[in-house]
């Protein structure tokens, strides 16, 4: 079986083998009462739309994780555009296997390549510019090593994966410390060797960020004028991050105001799971 490549492995096996005691609990009822344990099939996963492909992968690791006699062969590149009605993968093995961890493996698939793709739309609508599109933490409970890994197979980054790799000060943060200043300065008395992010809802904070030499700032819902106007005045000083109300529409006028990075929950939040199918193969 080919390795999963990125992230923490154990995770996304931890998370396969939770989904398929979801969906078999004490055994596929249908398919152990309709084929002998000994038949054979062959099959394929075919895409039944256009659009960027991920997780074939992670489908394997479902198939492999229940059944380590399965075989699968990919057919498609992680990240690659496909047709409708292209065959993804090839997968044989005993007929009861590739039955009962169907719709898991589909379900990884599915889901990813939806990320992906729309992943894919939003870094072409900024093609040209300098901006990142990044995911945030608007994650399927449970998914955000599978969502995550789906966004960089459709070319954007990975924001921070949780609370613990990257200081992201936000609103609440602020309002509890008092001001944007305090927050900082109780920031560093204590983490040492992590990167530090605020939130700015005005360009007051913006400012402050500058002088207390914050490395990023995430401009909150700004409109393009005032991220115009952030940017002019970091001149390359900090990284900014745009985020708040972007869509497919307004991603590329705020690109082109020169921001650094673009976040959208949208990214794992509002994708359409992409269309794919199992289909035996006589």
């Amino acid at each position: 079986m080919r390795p999963l490549p990125e992230f923490h492995n154990k995770d996304i096996y931890t998370v396969i083998r939770r989904a398929l005691v979801e969906d078999i609990g004490t055994g596929d009822v249908t398919s152990n009462s309709i084929i002998p344990a000994e038949a054979r099939m062959n099959g394929q996963i075919i895409a039944k739309q256009p659009g960027v492909i991920a997780g074939l992968d992670v489908g394997e690791a479902v198939y492999r994780t229940f059944d380590s006699r399965v075989e699968f062969t990919p057919l498609a590149e992680e990240g690659a555009l496909v047709e409708n009605r292209q065959v993804l993968a090839k997968v044989s093995g005993l007929a009861r296997s590739l039955l009962t961890a169907e719709r898991t493996a589909l379900n990884f698939v599915g889901r990813m390549s939806g990320i992906a793709t729309l992943t894919r739309q939003f870094v072409e609508a900024v093609a040209g510019t300098n901006a990142v599109i990044l995911d945030t933490r608007k994650t399927a409970p449970g998914l955000r090593m599978v969502d995550k890994l789906a966004v960089k197979r459709g070319g954007g980054q990975n924001h921070r994966i949780g609370l613990y790799d990257m200081v992201l000060i936000k609103d609440n943060h602020i309002d509890f410390a008092g001001s944007l200043e305090r927050a900082v300065l109780r920031v560093r008395a204590t983490q040492k060797n992590i990167e530090i992010e605020v939130e700015a809802r005005t360009l007051e904070h913006v400012e402050t960020a500058l002088g207390l030499g914050v490395g990023r700032i995430l401009l909150d819902n700004m409109s393009i004028e005032m991220m115009t106007e952030a940017v002019r005045m970091a001149n390359g000083r900090a990284r900014l991050e745009a985020s708040g109300n972007v869509t497919l529409e307004t991603v590329r006028k705020i690109a082109e105001t020169g921001v650094d990075y673009i976040s959208s929950g949208a990214l794992t939040h509002s994708a359409v799971v992409f269309d794919v199918s199992f289909d035996y193969v006589q």
